[in-house]
C-alpha cells in the first residue's frame, strides 16, 4: 500500500483511526476474561496521562475531530469473521482460549460513554464503568490520539513530502532490521500497537518484520493485524491488574498479598507460556523475596522497568535461590527498547536464560528528526486505572518517574511493600 497517497487523499472526510474492537492488544483481552471472571462488578475508572507535559495535545488536536474518532468506536462491534478467530484460533497452543461465555458477552459488547474536557493545552479523557468494559478503552483511546496527533503534522504535509518522508521510514526501518538479522537465535514481536503512528503504519512495520527476520519474528501484540497476517497474537498480563487489585484491599496484609492474589487467579486459568511473571509494579526485588514458590515453577519474567539488565539479573538470582535453573526459563524485554539495547541485552544473557523481546514504540513510531520541528518524534502518552470503587490506584514501578497515585497513598505503599530509594531512569516512550 501507498501510504503516503492514502494519508493525502482522506484529508477530505472522517478516515476512522480504529475500525475493529480486536483492534487492540492480545493482553487486554486475556486480562479482561480474567477480569470478567473475577472482578465484574468492580467500578473502575480509567485516565489519560500525558507524560510529556511539554507536548500540548489540546492545541494540536482538533477537539471535535477527537469526539467523531472516539464516537465512532462506540459503534463498533465484533465481526462475524473476528469472532471465528477469537473462538477457534489456537493460542500459545491452547485452543478456545476464551471461554464461551465470555464471548457471548463480547459479542454484545459495545464500549461505554467517555468524558473528555479541554484543561489548558492538555486533554482530560476519562473511562468509568465496569472493569471489563471500561478497561477496554485503553488501547484504542491511545491509538486515536497517538493518530491524530500524527494526522496534525502529516496535514501540513504536501504529496511529494510525504512520499519522501514514508521512504525514510521505511529505510530507518530496514536498517534496524538488516541490525537484528544478525543476531544469532533473536526472538522478538511487535508490541507496539499503543503508540503507534498509525494502523497502516503498524501492518506495514509487521509485514516488514515477517520478511526480514522470518522465524525470529515471533508474531504481534495487535489481535486484528495477527488476524490478517497469520501470525501469533502476543501478550499475557499488565500492570492495571495488581493494580485494581490492591486499590480493593481492605488492609495493609491484604495489600501485601494483592500482587500474588493476581497471579494465582491467573494461574487457575492458564499454563504455559502465559504464566509471565511482571513483577515491578511495587518494585522487582521486593516481590521476588516475598513470592510463594509456587510462582519460581512460572515461565518467565516480562522486565519492564527500570534497568533491564539488573532486572533480569535479580530474576537469575531469584531462580537460582529458589532452586531453579535460570536456563530453562524465559525473560522478556519490553520497555524503551531498539535495536541498540536489543543487541546489548541478547549479547549478555542468551545462554543464561531464554531471552525474548517485545520491541515496542521504537518499531512502529520511530520518525524521529524527520519534521523541522520533530513533530513526529514519539512520546509517552498512557491510559492508566486512576481508581477502583472509588480507591486511588497506585504503582510504584521500578522507575519513580512511571510512579502515580496520591503522594500519601505512594508512601503507604512504599512502606507495606518495602520500597526505599527509587532509581529514576528516563522515560523514552
Amino acid at each position: 500500500m501507498d501510504i503516503a497517497t492514502r494519508v493525502y487523499n482522506h484529508r477530505w472526510k472522517l478516515d476512522p483511526i480504529v475500525r475493529s474492537l480486536i483492534d487492540t492488544d492480545f493482553y487486554k483481552l486475556l486480562m479482561c476474561q480474567s477480569v470478567f471472571t473475577n472482578h465484574p462488578r468492580t467500578q473502575v475508572t480509567f485516565s489519560l496521562i500525558n507524560r510529556a507535559t511539554h507536548i500540548p495535545l489540546a492545541d494540536l488536536i482538533d477537539e471535535g475531530e477527537l469526539r467523531e474518532q472516539l464516537d465512532h468506536i462506540r459503534t463498533l462491534s465484533l465481526s462475524r469473521g473476528e469472532s471465528t478467530f477469537l473462538r477457534g484460533n489456537t493460542f500459545y497452543g491452547k485452543r478456545q482460549m476464551f471461554r464461551p461465555d465470555f464471548m457471548e458477552w463480547f459479542e454484545r459488547f459495545r464500549l461505554p460513554p467517555y468524558h473528555l474536557e479541554r484543561i489548558g493545552d492538555q486533554y482530560e479523557l476519562t473511562f468509568e464503568g465496569n472493569w471489563p468494559e471500561a478497561m477496554l478503552w485503553e488501547i484504542p483511546a491511545l491509538a486515536v490520539l497517538m493518530e491524530l496527533r500524527s494526522r496534525a503534522v502529516l496535514g501540513r504535509m504536501k504529496r511529494f513530502e510525504l512520499q519522501v518522508l514514508y521512504a525514510r521510514a521505511m529505510t530507518r526501518l530496514w536498517e534496524k532490521i538488516k541490525i537484528l538479522q544478525k543476531i544469532d537465535g533473536l526472538r522478538i514481536a511487535d508490541f507496539g500497537t499503543r503508540r503507534r503512528h498509525s494502523f497502516l503504519w503498524q501492518d506495514w512495520c509487521v509485514q516488514a518484520m515477517m520478511e526480514g527476520l522470518g522465524e525470529n519474528f515471533t508474531g504481534t501484540s495487535n489481535c486484528l493485524i495477527a488476524m490478517r497476517r497469520e501470525v501469533e497474537a502476543i501478550g499475557t498480563n499488565a500492570h492495571e491488574l495488581p493494580m485494581v487489585y490492591a486499590a480493593l484491599a481492605d488492609s495493609d496484609d491484604a495489600l501485601a498479598q494483592a500482587p500474588y492474589q493476581v497471579l494465582a487467579d491467573w494461574q487457575a486459568e492458564h499454563s504455559g507460556n502465559l504464566r509471565i511473571i511482571l513483577p515491578d509494579t511495587y518494585g522487582t526485588e521486593g516481590f521476588l523475596t516475598r513470592a510463594p514458590d509456587w510462582l519460581s515453577d512460572w515461565t518467565g519474567i516480562r522486565v519492564d522497568s527500570g534497568d533491564p539488565a539488573q532486572g533480569a539479573e535479580i530474576a537469575i538470582r531469584w531462580w537460582e535461590a529458589r532452586g531453579q535453573d535460570p536456563r530453562g526459563k524465559l525473560v522478556i524485554f519490553s520497555d524503551g527498547l531498539d535495536v541498540d539495547k536489543i543487541t546489548e541485552l541478547h549479547a549478555r544473557f542468551a545462554g543464561r536464560v531464554k531471552v525474548s523481546f517485545g520491541w515496542g514504540t521504537l518499531l512502529t513510531n520511530d520518525f524521529r528528526g524527520f519534521t523541522a520541528d520533530d513533530g513526529l518524534a514519539p512520546f509517552s502518552l498512557v491510559c492508566k486505572a486512576q481508581s477502583a470503587n472509588g480507591r486511588p490506584t497506585v504503582k510504584l514501578s521500578d522507575n519513580r518517574h512511571k510512579a502515580m497515585g496520591p503522594e500519601d497513598e505512594i508512601a503507604r505503599y512504599k512502606r507495606v511493600f518495602s520500597v526505599g530509594s527509587q532509581a529514576a531512569q528516563p522515560v523514552i516512550v
